[in-house]
């Protein structure tokens, strides 16, 4: 193999931030910010939004991730204006 060409691959972890599940595993990904994990030692995080913890497919459940769509919650807000004129 060629040296110097392949991305670095280490311990990060992934944080669901819908769930708040958190997990440790090896990838390329990197990071600015870090956590402190289970074992002590402290690890680039990785925030996802989603992941096997809240994905339908895994949980075999739906989850409404937004309360509210965009179109809704403008033609909520205009609407209010629309009668006054």
């Amino acid at each position: 193999m060629k040296k110097d060409i392949h991305p670095d691959y280490d311990y990060v972890v992934f944080k669901d931030s819908f769930t708040g599940h958190s997990f440790l595993t090896r990838s390329t990904r990197k990071s600015a910010e870090t956590t402190k994990w289970e074992d002590g030692n402290e690890y680039p995080l990785v925030t996802v939004e989603i992941s096997s913890d809240s994905h339908p497919f895994y949980t075999g459940k739906e989850k409404h991730y937004k309360k509210e769509g965009r179109v809704e919650k403008f033609r909520r807000k205009y609407q209010k204006n629309s009668g006054k004129k």
